[in-house]
């Protein structure tokens, strides 16, 4: 596979001079001595016009001579080079892609919607220009394949399996690095420079959007549920290893067993405890 090769291009204002003098002189002896052979020099001025040429920052021109190609011109400024020269600009800019939200299944087979920003840019300029039909047009599919193939590598998230470490939702760090190597794997046969690939809109899709959420949130609560059962066993614990110590009340294992039940409804419950006044003793 060819490289791509940095030439360094000749100054444009000397030739610039050079031009005006040979256009002079050839409508001097044209006009003025009525020479045809004068039309000579305005042919070769208009060869040599075809030579100039401007380079943006940021910009370059890839030379081609008969189809062959002779190197790449990065320098900024007005150049003259050999007017049998073709060339092909391209941008060197960085440039943000964000592409489409595609429905794809995750890694359990969940359909999800999925999209990713790219920062790219042009790092060579040979294989940009002639390794690929469209350099931009191939960066979009080539992202929309990473994107399907990445997708299922993950799972959207570990309701299903809590071993799972990584996922779409809370691996970011390791799925957007995962990610990137996938682009700039693809992208180098067009010489592109993956700068940033991070994933831009991640959902599940319409049909099961509903479904997932009740589910989230079922997970939630028994989570939250066991935090607090195992906060209130601690608290219980606690109270009667307190009572006990300071000799408050001297209980049997049928009063213990009444007042951790009474305890437990009371820590864990959804509403606030109802106060009731007991009139007799505590089996009345």
């Amino acid at each position: 596979m060819k490289k791509e090769i940095i030439i360094k291009p000749t100054n444009g204002y000397p030739f610039l001079l050079i031009e005006l003098i040979i256009v002079g002189a050839g409508l001097f002896g044209l006009i003025a001595l009525k020479n045809p052979w004068a039309l000579i020099l305005l042919f070769i001025f208009l060869l040599l016009l075809k030579g100039f040429y401007i380079v943006f920052p940021n910009h370059s021109k890839a030379m081609i001579l008969f189809g062959a190609y002779k190197g790449t011109v990065k320098d900024n400024g007005f150049f003259w080079i050999n007017p049998f020269y073709g060339y092909k600009s391209i941008s060197l800019r960085a440039r943000n892609f964000d592409s489409e939200r595609v429905k794809v299944n995750d890694k359990v087979g969940n359909p999800i919607l999925i999209s990713v920003i790219l920062v790219w840019k042009v790092q060579e300029t040979y294989r940009a220009a002639f390794e690929v039909d469209d350099y931009a047009q191939f960066v979009k599919v080539q992202t929309d394949a990473a994107v399907r193939k990445m997708s299922v590598s993950y799972p959207y998230d570990n309701f299903d399996d809590k071993q799972v470490e990584v996922t779409l939702r809370s691996g970011l760090h390791e799925v957007n690095e995962a990610l990137e190597k996938e682009l700039e794997e693809r992208l180098n046969i067009a010489g592109i420079h993956v700068m940033e690939a991070r994933i831009g809109y991640l959902a599940y899709a319409p049909e099961i959007a509903q479904a997932m959420l009740r589910k989230q949130q079922a997970t939630a609560i028994v989570a939250a549920r066991f935090k607090i059962v195992e906060g209130a066993v601690g608290m219980v614990e606690s109270a009667l290893e307190k009572l006990s110590e300071k000799g408050i009340i001297d209980m049997d294992e049928e009063k213990k067993a009444t007042m951790v039940s009474n305890l437990m409804v009371v820590l864990c419950g959804d509403r606030d405890a109802q106060p009731v006044i007991n009139t007799g003793t505590l089996h009345q």
